[in-house]
């Protein structure tokens, strides 16, 4: 795959001549996702973040294919995180838009049409890495590598706040979840932290107190909320909060942490460590990246989508442009040679750097990528970038310690596959779209 992103491509075409405008028809890239109900959160900005890579493509000539440009077209279906309307989603955008990709949050959405993708040989997208299987040869999981990536929190805490010696861990019990606590509980022990309550709790439920209580009473040093959705986020930190709580949080995700703030203190989420950043940060534009132009795109999204920035953001874009670059290299759309041209070299660049293609020991295939992720904490009440860690550097310490916990689990692809169909579905990342009883 080539390194240059796509805003440093677009700023050397623009100082070449155009080359011919090709077909009148837009080659169509499918987005089926929750636009809508209790998880749009998962996919409402994530297309929002595609409109703006869309027409910054397509202002600028569109899709490069043999010296003809085409324009690009993203074809949305909402299917509200509903397997049925999932699957006649696929097959609308498939049989009507002939769309040559399609973009996917993942999860339970998948499991009804995973056959039916396979044997279209349609390359699809997803944000969920235990999607992927031996027997799903063209879903790929280029963006996203949840939950391998929390293990550069807790590596980095531990190298910078020794002194925390133990932890308090939470989860929801379903397919985000129990990855996430296994993962988790594989970091904690690799650094030698002690696990001194761990809580795994029903996804329907709402209440903060019976959840954050006993972790407290524990004496821990440090509470993880693993990948707990938005909601409970808030309102577990909330809790904390209000108990007094004078130590360390870490968590996946911190979406809307200004609303935190405001809610809590700057004090009290001082040095809160979790994995995604906003991406304005100085220290993006230090990487080889997708944009080169993080807070260009940070920003543009931010005036037209005010108050909706999430993780969720800019993931399907970094898809998007990973396809785009293989698009080019191989000169065709045929999701077969898309995929081939990603695989070619075996090493890819992707969000936050050079990453290259794993997951056989995980999911039976590699098909996601893995690279550096950053891991980033508040300081002053801002999300700031405190350092990027090596995910292959951990694995090929501490591996087979991850595989362990993840059987204890339930959690390899193999097992998975055995109990398909009985995961919960996934819950919104809007703080207000639960009632939250404190």
């Amino acid at each position: 795959m080539q390194n240059s992103s796509f805003a440093h491509q677009l700023a050397v075409s623009s100082a070449l001549p155009r080359l011919s405008v090709g077909m009148p028809n837009a080659v169509n890239i499918g987005f089926l996702a929750p636009l809508s109900g209790q998880v749009e959160s998962w996919g409402l900005p994530g297309l929002r973040g595609c409109r703006i890579w869309e027409d910054w493509l397509n202002k600028n000539g569109g899709l490069l294919i043999n010296g003809r440009r085409y324009p690009i077209k993203i074809v949305e279906f909402d299917c509200g995180y509903d397997p049925g309307k999932a699957r006649q989603g696929a097959r609308h955008l498939v049989e009507q838009h002939d769309v040559k990709l399609l973009m996917m949050l993942g999860g339970d959405t998948i499991a009804q049409i995973r056959d039916y993708l396979t044997r279209r040989k349609l390359l699809t997208s997803t944000l969920l890495p235990s999607d992927l299987s031996p027997d799903t040869p063209y879903l790929i999981a280029p963006s996203e590598l949840h939950p391998i990536y929390n293990v550069t929190g807790v590596e980095w805490l531990a190298q910078t706040r020794p002194q925390l010696g133990s932890v308090a861990i939470c989860s929801q019990v379903d397919e985000l979840g129990l990855p996430s606590l296994a993962t988790y509980r594989a970091a904690f022990k690799a650094a030698n932290i002690d696990i001194t309550k761990e809580i795994q709790y029903d996804p329907g439920t709402t209440t903060a107190a019976g959840i954050v209580q006993p972790m407290l009473d524990s004496g821990a040093d440090i509470l993880c909320w693993c990948t707990s959705y938005t909601p409970m986020v808030h309102a577990m930190t909330e809790y904390a909060h209000a108990k007094g709580f004078k130590g360390q949080i870490i968590s996946c995700t911190l979406d809307y942490y200004d609303q935190l703030v405001a809610r809590t203190s700057v004090e009290f989420m001082e040095g809160f460590v979790f994995q995604f950043p906003d991406f304005d940060d100085e220290k993006l534009t230090e990487k080889t990246f997708f944009f080169n132009r993080p807070k260009g795109f940070f920003d543009e999204y931010n005036t037209r989508f005010p108050g909706t920035w999430t993780a969720v953001s800019w993931e399907y874009v970094a898809i998007l442009d990973i396809w785009h670059a293989a698009v080019e290299k191989c000169n065709s759309v045929n999701s077969l040679s898309v995929l081939a041209a990603m695989k070619q070299l075996g090493h890819v660049t992707h969000a936050f750097g050079p990453a290259h293609w794993w997951g056989e020991s995980m999911f039976g295939i590699d098909n996601a990528l893995v690279g550096d992720w950053p891991v980033v904490t508040l300081k002053n009440g801002k999300a700031k970038i405190a350092t990027f860690g090596s995910i292959p550097r951990w694995l090929k310490r501490h591996g087979d310690l991850l595989k362990k916990e993840m059987s204890n689990l339930g959690q390899l692809w193999e097992q998975r596959l055995r109990s398909s169909g009985n995961g919960a579905a996934l819950k919104t990342r809007t703080p207000e779209s639960v009632l939250l009883q404190k």
